[in-house]
């Protein structure tokens, strides 16, 4: 008896043996890895996200919201960018798990004769600047990567947002916290944002410094500059970096004290009429020779009339390059909950709207539209597309293809996936080659298939697509072309 009782103890330490040398193992495969931030953050414990997330598969239908119901962004759309930005097949099975009732839905009108492949054509590039701007930019992609600030975003976020756009061949909106080496880095086009605080481009008393636009348009790969006057998640309130974030690199970027929390204006202060507007965007034109915009989110929209009346008035080269229209819906790091929940119009009604005040002036052809806001997935960016827009881009999309688990921790230095965080211990576990690749083929898979969705309805392109190309659901269950809601305007000769 006794000889069994020791055999089953020596067992038994032998087995607790194998499982704690498993577990180093595990752990010092999982810290050395690149390809899962979890993981290398929380090594072991990381594992237990993914075995819980598969076994949600069969427990959420009873315990728990379907893939549809999670917000801001769903399981179903944060799992499409994750198989798309790790080059896996976005294909599913049985059938569609999107309600299609809800209003507002799309549904795109498949044409009996679908565009053959050998027929589809890939987008050319648009030039943006045409007759104003010294050097006007051919940008090559029609989705892009939105502005997200260093500062906001972490040293190994945005090398990988810089190496993952050149890969791909888009644009990268630098945000409103400035110019640093990593977003050059890779060697992609950049769009240099200026926010309210002109951060990176500000003389000490923080006014806009023509010897800073200068510096910055020296750069080759700052192809265009945006005036950010208002963003989706918070029209009429500035940026809002905490103290915890602001090292000494992210003050030096942007020219403001070390340690303190950078708040920036609720608007520029020399901007507060049209005549400044179209002043100031002049200003940054002949100062930096590259083509010049604006941002902003829309609600009262008479000022956009007076706007393109002005513009008339003084001549279509001193129109604004483009447009970045954003959503009521869009994303931040950190913004009071009125402004995120409550202020703004959508994308889905703003869009069309300034499209066709911008066509009812006659300046189609001259000021290029951008869209932003929740545009994460091919139908989101083909939808945008069938409005009138002639650019779309993404911020949380690529956040997701950076590892983003929508933890909701951006403002508070935590971040998990080390995406949001200047925590050295989790941003070691982003790993900016492997991400930058996760990048590319986020975008590479987005424009293959909304040109998957193009030629679906007849088209050789997307940007053929029209408004009658969709339609959208209305409260009686019924769908209506968007082309009757939004009837498109003839330009103006």
């Amino acid at each position: 008896m006794n000889a069994i009782l020791d055999g089953l103890t020596t067992l038994f330490i032998f087995a607790v043996g194998l499982i704690l040398l498993g577990i180093v193992v595990l752990f010092f495969i999982d810290r050395y890895q690149t390809s899962d931030t979890v993981r290398r953050n929380y090594p072991v414990i990381g594992r237990m996200r993914y075995v819980l997330s598969d076994l949600g598969e069969f427990f959420r239908q009873y315990f728990f919201a379907m893939d549809r119901e999670e917000m801001p962004f769903n399981r179903a759309q944060r799992e499409w960018v994750s198989e798309a930005s790790r080059g896996v097949s976005t294909n599913v099975a049985f059938g569609s798990t999107r309600n299609l009732e809800p209003v507002g839905t799309p549904i795109f009108v498949n044409c009996p004769w679908p565009t053959l492949e050998q027929n589809a054509v890939e987008s050319r590039p648009m030039r943006i600047g045409e007759g104003s701007a010294r050097h006007p930019y051919d940008a090559p992609s029609f989705f892009n990567i939105s502005g997200m600030s260093y500062g906001a975003l972490s040293t190994p976020a945005v090398r990988a947002l810089s190496n993952g756009a050149a890969k791909a061949g888009c644009w990268m909106n630098t945000g409103e916290g400035g110019l640093s080496s990593y977003h050059l880095e890779g060697g992609c086009d950049i769009v240099f944002q200026i926010g309210t605080a002109k951060y990176g481009v500000r003389d000490p008393e923080g006014n806009l410094s023509d010897d800073k636009l200068r510096e910055v348009a020296a750069h080759d790969q700052v192809r265009m500059f945006e005036l950010k006057l208002a963003q989706g998640a918070k029209p009429g309130k500035g940026g809002i970096l905490p103290a915890s974030k602001v090292n000494e690199e992210i003050a030096q970027i942007r020219g403001i004290p070390v340690g303190e929390a950078s708040i920036s204006p609720n608007r520029h202060p020399d901007i507060g009429t049209i005549d400044e507007l179209l002043d100031m965007i002049a200003r940054i034109r002949d100062v930096t020779g590259k083509p010049v915009g604006f941002k902003t989110v829309i609600g009262a929209y008479g000022w956009l009339l007076e706007l393109f009346e002005e513009v008339n008035r003084r001549g279509i080269e001193s129109a604004p390059d483009f447009i970045t229209v954003d959503s009521g819906d869009g994303g931040t790091g950190a913004a009071p909950l009125p402004l995120i929940d409550n202020v703004g119009l959508t994308l889905r009604e703003s869009l069309p709207m300034l499209v066709d005040l911008r066509d009812q002036a006659g300046l189609k052809n001259r000021i290029r539209i951008i869209a932003s806001g929740k545009l994460v997935t091919p139908s989101d960016v083909a939808g945008a597309i069938c409005a009138g827009a002639d650019f779309t881009i993404s911020a949380r999309g690529f956040m997701f293809a950076l590892g983003c688990i929508q933890a909701m921790k951006c403002n508070r230095n935590t971040c998990p996936t080390g995406i949001t965080t200047h925590d050295p211990k989790l941003q070691r576990g982003l790993d900016p080659t492997n991400k930058a690749e996760r990048v590319a083929n986020f975008v590479r898979q987005i424009r293959k298939e909304v040109g998957v969705i193009a030629h679906s309805v007849g088209v050789n392109h997307p940007r053929q697509m029209k408004r009658f190309h969709v339609r959208l659901v209305r409260s009686d269950g019924r769908s209506v072309p968007l082309d009757e809601l939004y009837p498109p305007i003839v330009e103006a000769a």
